[in-house]
């Protein structure tokens, strides 16, 4: 049997997804898109606490080969890179791009086009990275790239700081969710990230993108088609909740694909936090992947490079 195209194609056909988008866009008037909620005036310029405006601003865009096998295969994933985030966490390994905004505002028809010739270079999806605080303007330039043969699955690459309205209009239109799941406890999530509500929302959105898209399903050619697919960043002295965490995520389903990360690093103001000035041992490690068996989770990526 054929892949299956993605969704978004009928929907485009049906003028559902030109729907979508005009809904998404007047979201940016007084802006609800993300949790915050900051109901700043994006469509006059004047920028959210994302410091996003009414264009979404790209950092880069090019084949990656360094995200999750599932994703990878052998043409890379083709990420675009949006600046800006709605989250401040005080150990960004990418600081110069969420917080100082690094790149350039595009046009609608530019990200259309920069969708089209990733499918043109060969990638197996597009991959958007960063996404929570622009969903309206990637709809609204989804339905331009379609007409000129956008065909691939979609990625929605996020922090995990996700509006359950914002994640409903893309129902049907991301094939795969790749969200972070970061922390368990809110005291935390406000200390390290600007956001006490973070693990509340988080676990609401997850359950969301599962309800949409299930289980992570992945072709005979071992590429990702659809599903989710979560992130966890194993932080020291066990500040991510790991354990919580791992519940959480077994809760959905059992067959819920993890990767589980041991790529932190002291970044950006790491050093200002003691528990943070240090990476993460072998044994944390270790002991995060046991954290995931014992919850019942079998399907990890386990990678520990940095160990």
């Amino acid at each position: 049997m054929g892949q299956s195209p993605p969704s978004y194609l009928a929907l485009h056909e049906s003028g559902e997804l030109a729907r979508r988008a005009e809904r998404a866009l007047a979201l940016l008037r007084e802006c609800t898109v993300c949790p915050r909620e900051c109901g700043a005036a994006r469509t006059e310029e004047r920028a959210c606490f994302c410091g996003g405006g009414e264009r979404a601003r790209v950092c880069s865009v090019g084949p990656h080969f360094g995200e999750e096998r599932p994703l990878v295969g052998t043409g890379g994933s083709g990420t675009i890179f949006f600046a800006g985030c709605n989250l401040r966490c005080v150990f960004c390994q990418n600081c110069e791009i969420s917080h100082g905004r690094e790149g350039r505002e595009v046009f609608t028809a530019e990200l259309a086009n920069m969708m089209v010739g990733l499918q043109q270079r060969g990638c197996h999806n597009i991959n958007f990275v960063s996404p929570s605080h622009v969903a309206p303007q990637i709809l609204a330039a989804l339905g331009p790239a379609v007409e000129a043969g956008l065909s691939v699955p979609l990625v929605y690459n996020t922090g995990g700081y996700d509006s359950l309205t914002t994640l409903q209009l893309l129902d049907g239109i991301v094939d795969i969710y790749m969200p972070d799941a970061k922390y368990a406890d809110a005291e935390v999530a406000k200390r390290l990230s600007g956001a006490a509500d973070y693990p509340a929302v988080m676990r609401a959105a997850i359950a969301e993108m599962h309800r949409q898209v299930g289980d992570l399903r992945i072709g005979p050619d071992g590429v990702a088609t659809r599903g989710l697919l979560v992130r966890h960043l194993v932080l020291p002295e066990g500040l991510a909740g790991t354990p919580e965490v791992m519940r959480f995520l077994a809760s959905l389903s059992e067959d819920t694909y993890v990767n589980v990360m041991a790529q932190y690093r002291p970044c950006y103001r790491a050093g200002e936090y003691p528990e943070l000035a240090r990476r993460i041992t072998r044994e944390e490690y270790e002991a995060a992947v046991q954290s995931a068996l014992d919850a019942g989770l079998h399907r990890l990526d386990e990678r520990p490079r940095m160990l």
